[in-house]
């Protein structure tokens, strides 16, 4: 698809014009500088993701800070991408962000389709247990962690990191929204409740007190050993995790602490996706604990509330309207952020450097919701 050469005279209508409202030209500079452009992760990536996954610190599995499996994660994305899926069948799809202007790989994020197969889904159930006695009149409810393994399970969205240079100015949310906006896009491809493992609370030096409280006895491994080789083969946890409930008062006070809690830099990525309608599912990851938040997947704000409409027009000058997180439909997804205009009569107006950098042109659809 290609976008040819644009100006403003030639591609407004008469009613194009009186809905579009022009920008100061420093917003619409600014609106220029700050586009981060969303695209699926090509093998020219790899470097790039490995000095992410150098930065992300322990704790983030599907980014593991290992070159070979951070190719193999790419490989797979690729050809999830390619492989134009009709049902969710475990496929891995890998977005990144880039700087627009440096052309840098600044940030990752994930969804699979699917997860369980050959390798399950692991969690860990918050339940409780009712103890009685008549003799001494006490009734009293345990808490108890009971194993979860699920073949049949959801999607999940995960790999979620971003370059701390590029925090702040709504990138982070971009980043984390845009995963919504493709399966808004593309729903048969993705399973019907969509979940989010939550890093756990680690402590300074990367030490997990969950993981010291109950897998350190049974797998004789330290908390990122364990996290890198579930990214290798999940089998060792099928032959190691205890399968008997866990009372969560017989564990140490650190580790009953941080059941359910998320890690501070995970904080906010929590607090968004409750935003889009993700609650606490009452399931923790088996290592650290941290939580499992759930949504149906049409329920999720972004989409249920994302649009499809065609490319009306598009202008050289910005445009006086709300920010929005606008992607493409055809195959090869791309998304930023940048102004739109819903025209009244239908269809919609673009920023030229919008369209450019989608590579749209007047009569393509384009996904949108909004950002602010």
């Amino acid at each position: 698809m290609h976008l040819r050469g644009i100006r403003a005279s030639d591609k407004q209508t008469p009613t194009a014009c009186a809905d579009v409202l022009l920008l100061s030209a420093a917003s619409a500079l600014a609106d220029r500088c700050n586009m981060m452009l969303i695209r699926p992760v090509a093998a020219a990536d790899l470097d790039a993701l490995v000095e992410l996954a150098g930065l992300a610190g322990a704790g983030l599995t599907t980014l593991p800070k290992d070159r070979e499996l951070l190719g193999k994660r790419i490989t797979k994305s690729v050809e999830s991408f390619s492989a134009n899926a009709e049902r969710p069948g475990g496929e891995s799809y890998l977005l990144v962000m880039e700087d627009r202007q440096s052309h840098r790989v600044v940030g990752a994020c994930g969804i699979t389709s699917k997860v369980g197969g050959f390798q399950p889904f692991w969690s860990y159930k918050i339940e409780s247990v009712r103890f009685e006695s008549n003799v001494i009149n006490v009734r009293k409810d345990v808490p108890v962690l009971t194993i979860l393994e699920e073949h049949d399970g959801p999607c999940e969205i995960g790999s979620l990191f971003l370059h701390p240079d590029y925090r702040g100015g709504g990138n982070g949310r971009m980043l984390q929204l845009v995963r919504f906006l493709l399966i808004a896009e593309h729903r048969d491809r993705f399973e019907s409740t969509v979940v989010s493992e939550i890093r756990g609370v680690l402590d300074a030096n990367g030490r997990s007190p969950f993981w010291n409280a109950i897998g350190q006895h049974f797998f004789g491994i330290d908390f990122a050993e364990a996290d890198r080789l579930s990214v290798v083969n999940k089998k060792f946890i099928a032959e190691l995790m205890p399968r008997h409930p866990i009372y969560i008062p017989l564990l140490p006070l650190d580790a009953q602490a941080v059941i359910g809690k998320p890690h501070p830099d995970s904080a906010r990525a929590a607090q968004n996706l409750e935003t889009e309608g993700f609650r606490f599912s009452g399931m923790v990851d088996i290592f650290d604990a941290g939580p499992v938040l759930s949504c149906p997947r049409d329920e999720i704000r972004t989409v249920a509330r994302s649009r499809r409409e065609k490319v009306g027009a598009i202008v050289e000058s910005g445009l006086s309207s709300g920010r929005f997180l606008i992607g493409t439909t055809a195959e090869n997804f791309r998304a930023c952020g940048g102004r739109l205009l819903i025209r009244d009569g239908g269809g919609v107006v673009i920023n030229a450097d919008v369209a450019k950098e989608l590579k749209v042109d007047v009569g393509d659809f384009v996904r949108f919701v909004e950002l602010d």
